[in-house]
């Protein structure tokens, strides 16, 4: 009989001594692993969010773009948002493309608003009066990033990855920019050669590991997947290894969308777009990772294919690898997915928000339940929660020593109710304005009780 998730982390209640508590220091947690609990019990679950859909920042209408642009890469640079994709057209009924693929580039000052600039760089129909930036080895899926490497040399402080095929050799290869519009390869031959690369591969410098990291396209017994491997300079890079998923159906997953969350480097966000081959639609999920390679996947769809609009088509619901935060929407964060791919004369990228830290709520019912963390080290004198409470919902928090023990003046009954909605709430216990630094150097519990109300992430940090 299989367990359920709830069950097995029932029987997990019972407390467990370790060895080593977990280190967490002041550092941000979310709620997109179990890696920090216990015990969860009651009307409690980790429910993935559905970002809220806004308006479509930029249509692909130019005559060299068309109908099958794709692979969109979107990233903050400073004071500007830089967009990155591939320009195609491709014949319905014939399915034979109309045009080179070409690499396009777009910005935005607050990445709502959109502009594609004249560059002058490329020469398209006898005119180089576009927005494309490159056309040579790599124009099917180039993906460019900022690199953040402080060893990074002025010529290459933008990178990019892509395959080679159809004008090059099967493989990856990679590129550099000093400006991030002129670019130029690193290497004559691709430097990742193992995996399939169809889709859209990427890389970044994480900086949590340093190192570059790179997730890209392969197929395992017929049904695509991704792999992953590291490098120091870009160049060499370690054998690839296929991603785990725990628990996860294996499902084919066309783009990954990975990233190392700014908010808690620590951990890798991913929105992988799910490839349903009976009629060729897709659908973005999410996961997340703590060592880049073992992730846990959510099921339910984050981007449905009911979303407006134009999404039910063959391929027409990409995420875009790109989370930015808008200086007009404090709070939140904001996604993009792609949308009429194939079905009209162009294409168009939509925008969706979440909530700051809000890809997965430890959502409770009205019924209750509570969640009980593993033993571990913090640092800080105050507890900051993310969290929305519905009306008549509250979130109660208690302090226990690495037994499971209520420490004094921390229990549940001492904590000050949460209601209402905030991205930074202070947890209160009656014995107001004692620091938390005033608690024995040993490791804790954390003990959340909830009732009618989600929590997205909680922090120990100093006073501010």
């Amino acid at each position: 009989m299989k367990m359920s998730y709830a069950f097995a982390m029932t029987l997990l209640s019972v407390a467990t001594v370790y060895a080593e508590p977990i280190e967490i220091g002041s550092r941000l947690e979310l709620f997109t692993d179990d890696f920090l609990i216990e015990s969860m019990n009651g009307d409690l679950s980790q429910v993935a969010q559905q970002p809220t859909p806004h308006d479509v920042i930029i249509t692909t209408d130019e005559s060299w773009e068309g109908n099958t642009c794709a692979y969109y890469t979107i990233f903050q640079d400073g004071d500007i948002y830089r967009m990155y994709y591939r320009g195609s057209h491709v014949n319905e009924k014939t399915q034979k493309s109309l045009h080179p693929e070409v690499t396009c580039y777009a910005e935005s000052t607050d990445g709502i608003h959109w502009t594609k600039p004249n560059l002058g760089l490329i020469e398209y129909n006898g005119s180089k009066e576009n927005n494309i930036v490159w056309d040579g080895i790599g124009t099917h899926c180039f993906v460019p990033f900022k690199d953040t490497n402080p060893n990074c040399s002025a010529d290459a402080k933008y990178k990019a990855i892509s395959r080679g095929r159809p004008q090059g050799k099967k493989g990856l290869y990679v590129f550099k920019s000093p400006d991030g519009i002129r670019w130029s390869l690193m290497n004559d031959e691709p430097v990742i050669t193992e995996g399939a690369f169809d889709s859209q591969n990427l890389a970044f410098w994480n900086p949590h590991t340093k190192q570059y990291v790179d997730f890209h396209r392969t197929f395992t017994k017929g049904v695509r997947d991704i792999m992953t491997c590291t490098s120091d300079d870009f160049i060499n890079w370690t054998k690839p290894v296929l991603l785990k998923y725990p628990g996860a159906e294996h499902q084919h997953l066309y783009t990954n969308a990975i990233r190392s969350y700014d908010r808690a480097p620590h951990l890798l966000v991913g929105f992988p777009t799910r490839y349903l081959p009976k009629d060729s639609q897709v659908e973005p999920v999410f996961m997340s990772s703590r060592d880049g390679v073992t992730f846990t996947r959510y099921n339910d769809p984050i981007v449905p294919r009911d979303a407006p609009e134009d999404r039910q088509g063959n391929r027409s619901n990409y995420m875009v690898h790109g989370l930015v935060e808008i200086p007009t929407e404090p709070g939140r964060m904001s996604v993009f997915a792609t949308e009429a791919y194939y079905v009209g004369p162009d294409t168009r990228v939509r925008r969706f928000s979440y909530r700051t830290d809000g890809f997965v709520a430890l959502h409770s019912g009205q019924k209750g339940g509570e969640l009980i963390t593993k033993p571990i080290q913090f640092s800080g004198d105050e507890l900051i929660l993310n969290y929305s409470a519905r009306k008549g919902g509250a979130i109660q928090v208690e302090l226990q020593d690495a037994d499971g023990n209520p420490i004094s003046g921390y229990t549940s009954k001492d904590c000050k109710p949460l209601n209402g909605d905030s991205i930074e709430q202070v947890v209160h216990w009656k014995n107001e304005g004692k620091s938390l630094k005033n608690l024995p150097e040993k490791p804790i519990r954390v003990k959340f009780l909830l009732n009618g109300a989600d929590l997205f992430s909680f922090q120990f940090r100093d006073r501010q």
